[in-house]
């Protein structure tokens, strides 16, 4: 099993490998982790499925900066869950090279085979593998494996070897993000805008101007201050050329007509949108996942997807790697995780709608917009769709349970050895039959699987079926309603377990 990048795809798909019982070999062309700032942190449904497998509190405390406030840019507004309670998304800051370096840290116990400064010249397939020229510090040499996964980025060089098409929108804009220190000839105002020297007070938020777009974020408690902008621009340039101080200062003169001093800069990035995504994820033995597989023209959103993509696909090749998944399971990968990078792609091609326009029309639709989103039941719609948590997998066959294809939810459990809860019983991403209405007619069914899937006996305070079946990447395979006779519950369990788990083991 070869990766290909060990970026937060490649490294995150080697770890959920390894927990499946798969020694996958990982190639990365560069010699060192990239301290190049890109993303700046994770959002969204990742960060449940991190704390089902153990690893949220680990990643939380590796972050320095406070928790953001439940507030999100969305294409020029803003999706705002302060009033919440209980909002529909969550962020946690953590810079890019944080996050590889933590991934990182989880591959080596994990005892993962990563060689760093083995780039990957060729790629080939034939019926029973895949083979790859590599470049290594020593000199060339090849390598086998049944599959391949190309996790190497928007210029994927595999998805090119492979001959699947890319195709999409490459938007003519650039977007520059950093968070800096202003010196004291800037006031930041109790209203979390900037008084600036020649400029005046600009509003906190999103400021659109002849020349672009400015954003801010700021707060009087604090010293740093995030500066965005957006300026439509045909430059390509190169995602491992960091951003200088100068070029931020040059697009915020451009933007702003006036000159804003920053006193030092913590963070420098730039980035390019484009809304593209592979016509597939699988061609035969070699797959795709991450940005190699999709691309979207909005913040906030690849690195979850990609990490997601990695998840959903590491049960399935491990099975067939295994010798039990079942016919077409590793197909699946691409029906499931295309649908929800469709999904993905159509609320940041949303955004862009809401952006790039300049005109009164087009400010008259922000504000439409944003006024439906002052209303609760738009507002969590909206945050569960950027979450990426209405995301329902397509189940096979006919009569399922609304759970079926859904995010397990993380119920509290009552066991005879204490109380747990389903984010605990998939740490080791092994599937799950959740039993939690004493039915011993489906644990009994269940046993003819039990070298592949866990049987637990719980009670929950709201019990939402008779049983679940979970697969690893904690979505639910299959539900027996509540009080459903076993006439029908046990055929519909075997028939589920054989599906998603191959054939039983008697």
């Amino acid at each position: 099993m070869i990766i290909v990048g060990a970026g937060p795809t490649g490294l995150m798909l080697a770890a959920e490998l390894r927990l499946a019982g798969v020694r996958p070999l990982v190639l990365e062309r560069q010699p060192q982790r990239r301290e190049t700032p890109k993303a700046g942190g994770l959002g969204g449904q990742i960060l449940e499925l991190l704390r089902y497998r153990g690893l949220l509190e680990r990643f939380e405390a590796a972050c320095t900066d406070p928790a953001p406030a439940p507030r999100f840019p969305f294409g020029g507004v803003h999706l705002d869950f302060t009033q919440l309670a209980d909002p529909p998304m969550h962020a946690l800051p953590l810079p890019q090279q944080l996050l590889e370096r933590l991934l990182d840290e989880r591959a080596g116990e994990l005892d993962v085979d990563l060689r760093r400064g083995h780039a990957v010249t060729g790629v080939s397939q034939d019926a029973a593998a895949v083979t790859v020229d590599v470049r290594g510090p020593n000199g060339p040499y090849q390598a086998s494996a049944r599959y391949l996964v190309g996790c190497d980025g928007a210029r994927s060089r595999v998805r090119d070897w492979a001959g699947i098409g890319f195709p999409g929108t490459t938007y003519p804009e650039v977007n520059r993000l950093a968070q800096v220190t202003l010196p004291d000839t800037v006031t930041v105002l109790g209203s979390g805008g900037l008084d600036v020297p020649g400029f005046g007070a600009i509003r906190a938020g999103f400021t659109r101007t002849d020349h672009g777009l400015f954003g801010i974020g700021a707060s009087p408690d604090s010293q740093v201050v995030s500066l965005y902008t957006i300026e439509d621009e045909t430059t390509e340039y190169d995602d491992d050329t960091p951003m200088t101080i100068t070029e931020l200062q040059d697009s915020l003169h451009r933007v702003l007509g006036v000159h804003l001093p920053v006193a030092e800069a913590i963070r420098l990035s730039r980035f390019t949108f484009k809304a593209r995504q592979a016509e597939r994820y699988r061609h035969g033995r070699i797959l795709l996942a991450g940005d190699a597989a999709h691309l979207f023209p909005a913040t906030g959103v690849a690195i979850n997807a990609g990490m997601l993509d990695a998840v959903n696909l590491a049960w399935k090749l491990a099975a067939d790697l295994h010798g039990h998944a079942p016919t077409g399971l590793l197909d699946t990968y691409h029906d499931e995780r295309h649908l929800a990078g469709a999904r993905t792609m159509l609320h940041t091609r949303a955004q862009v709608a809401l952006r790039r326009g300049h005109d009164a029309a087009a400010e008259a639709l922000r504000q439409v917009f944003q006024e439906l989103l002052a209303d609760e039941q738009p507002l969590r719609r909206m945050g569960a769709l950027v979450a990426g948590t209405d995301i329902r997998y397509p189940m096979p066959g006919p009569n399922h349970h609304p759970l079926a294809g859904t995010f397990a939810p993380d119920l509290t459990l009552h066991t005879d050895q204490g109380i747990t809860s389903v984010a605990d019983l998939l740490h080791p991403a092994r599937p799950i039959l959740l039993d939690l209405a004493d039915r011993p007619e489906l644990r009994e069914t269940a046993r003819d699987w039990g070298q592949r899937v866990d049987i637990h006996t719980a009670k929950t305070d709201q019990r939402p079926a008779d049983a679940l079946l979970i697969r690893p990447d904690a979505h639910i395979a299959w539900a027996v309603p509540i009080d459903e006779s076993a006439d029908s519950a046990t055929p519909a369990l075997r028939q589920a377990l054989s599906g998603w788990f191959g054939t039983p083991l008697m």
